[in-house]
């Protein structure tokens, strides 16, 4: 187990990936809402520019603040070395590279959504407005990059080699807020790290207590 697993927020953003199946299961009910009003190609790239453009832009230029959750994050100023490191290897060109192949990716089944939705055409609990349910399919599908784009470069983070990461420069403090997109109000400390370094505390033997005497009985003369 390498040193920087014990960081809690890895395992919360990797565990993101779980909820890609129901943004895509919405954006399938988005597609199957109405009638198109546009050619098939024409919607599916408006789909697909709104649901992958800010997500993709954000993760290339200012990627997302790992440490932070919800609606709170760890002040900049509070990170120790490890998690400076780690930011460090956000900004770098393997996870740029990563970032564009699964948003290039996640392009082959909005595709495949799309000709499937007059299957699901009766079930989609929205209302039978185009306009509505194409912005309902733009926004899961921004659900589904965000999901996907996200745990993507913390599994790549998490693949790093302890030696190569011992090495990595620590990120400067003061370029955090301008470098990363940060999201939530910003505390001390939001998780403690995961351990299992656990010290098991011997128990104290309890003193055994004597078997009590039993009555004498007197002698006849």
């Amino acid at each position: 187990m390498r040193s920087f697993w014990t960081e809690p927020f890895l395992w919360i953003h990797l565990a993101g990936f779980f909820a890609l199946p129901l943004c895509v299961l919405f954006c399938l009910f988005g597609l199957a809402a109405g009638t198109p009003l546009l050619p098939p190609f024409l919607e599916v790239l408006l789909v697909g520019l709104l649901g992958t453009g800010p997500v993709l832009a954000m993760q290339l230029w200012r990627p997302f603040y790992i440490f932070a959750a919800l609606f709170v994050a760890t002040n900049p100023d509070r990170l120790s070395a490890d998690q400076l490191r780690l930011l460090t290897l956000l900004k770098t060109n393997v996870q740029r590279i990563a970032a564009v192949v699964a948003a290039a990716l996640l392009l082959v089944p909005l595709w495949f959504l799309y000709q499937w939705a007059p299957v699901a055409a009766l079930t989609t609990p929205l209302p039978q407005v185009r306009l509505l349910g194409l912005l309902v399919a733009a926004l899961a599908f921004l659900g589904c990059n965000l999901f996907l784009l996200l745990p993507v470069s913390v599994a790549i983070l998490m693949l790093t080699n302890e030696a190569a990461f011992a090495t990595t420069e620590t990120y400067p403090a003061d370029m955090i807020r301008r470098d990363f997109t940060i999201f939530g109000w910003q505390l001390g400390r939001v998780l403690p790290p995961l351990t299992s370094n656990f010290t098991a505390v011997p128990a104290t033997p309890q003193p055994q207590e004597a078997p009590p005497t039993p009555p004498q009985t007197p002698h006849s003369s």
